[in-house]
């Protein structure tokens, strides 16, 4: 049920809580192995805009889901961005040192370490799919496996990131960046909404979306997607470490292709503008049940950070 608190309370509200989610899922430093468990939580706990959860909340809301089996799908969806996280930064990849202002994982622990921080988080996260009742289908509840497998996998975000390394020092044509991104960045968060809307058939309350709901969601997660990135390219160019809590400019640095290196900053900007509008357009049959995640777009969109 949507509220009358405004976004920022909501948001804050839900970031706050699914700290408290998270810990709960991840192993304890305690237990053997305690140096990875311990690296584990490093890498996933205090940081973090927490946006994919966000975005299973806001869509698990229009949905009239049980919140219980959101905090599920949204902890696996953060499972998997925080071990591409931790991959990313290795020096086999983007070799980045600083990561939510805080060391990454291969620099606190060792590149080893990080390694299997990465892998183990991934695991968890099919873990947690598998063993909660997340849909009253067991058909429909596979099909949503196979979706963050998908979007992990070599037709998601791996397959984007390998994309991303084979372009070092090319010049990528609108597609195909756009085919990039829509892989490394934007299949998670597509998973995170449809996630938490196919947390929504319960037999309780009647609210499972129907195919024609569904597609409208999955077209404003690709244009939130594509908006995340197009954003993450003109803050990389114009705003600094302390701001961004990692390191500014790297991407121009290491040759990579951006959208503002293809476009230029203001052409960067209306492109991210022109995403929001069609990111809004597809909720424009929802009503008030997609409220947040119409905020959501907005946050996406004007954020400094």
């Amino acid at each position: 049920m949507i509220t009358t608190v405004n976004f920022q309370v909501w948001a804050s509200g839900h970031q706050s809580r699914f700290e408290d989610v998270l810990r709960n899922v991840l192993p304890s430093a305690e237990v053997a192995p305690q140096r990875l468990h311990a690296a584990m939580r490093y890498s996933v706990l205090d940081g973090g805009k927490r946006v994919r959860p966000l975005l299973a909340f806001a869509a698990g809301e229009l949905a009239g889901a049980d919140i219980a089996r959101v905090n599920i799908a949204a902890a696996a969806i953060e499972l998997i961005h925080a071990y591409s996280l931790v991959h990313d930064d290795m020096p086999c990849m983007d070799n980045d040192v600083l990561r939510r202002g805080k060391p990454t994982c291969h620099v606190e622990y060792d590149e080893a370490t990080a390694l299997l921080v990465g892998d183990s988080l991934q695991s968890l996260a099919f873990q947690l799919l598998a063993e909660h009742a997340l849909n009253d289908d067991a058909a429909q509840q596979l099909q949503m496996l196979k979706l963050l497998a998908v979007a992990s996998g070599s037709r998601g975000m791996a397959g984007g990131q390998a994309i991303d390394l084979a372009s070092v020092g090319r010049q990528l044509s609108l597609p195909e960046l756009e085919s990039m991104h829509i892989h490394k960045t934007g299949a998670l968060i597509r998973a995170a909404v449809l996630l938490g809307a196919r947390c929504g058939s319960d037999k309780d309350c009647g609210a499972a979306l129907d195919e024609v709901q569904l597609e409208r969601l999955d077209h404003y997660s690709k244009c939130v997607g594509l908006a995340f990135q197009v954003v993450d390219d003109v803050l990389d160019s114009e705003a600094d470490t302390a701001t961004l809590g990692k390191t500014a400019g790297k991407d121009a640095d290491n040759d990579k292709p951006t959208y503002v290196t293809l476009l230029g900053v203001p052409a960067a900007k209306k492109m991210a503008d022109d995403l929001h509008r069609a990111a809004l357009e597809a909720l424009s049959g929802f009503g008030e049940s997609a409220r947040r995640l119409r905020e959501l777009a907005d946050f996406i969109v004007l954020r400094k950070s």
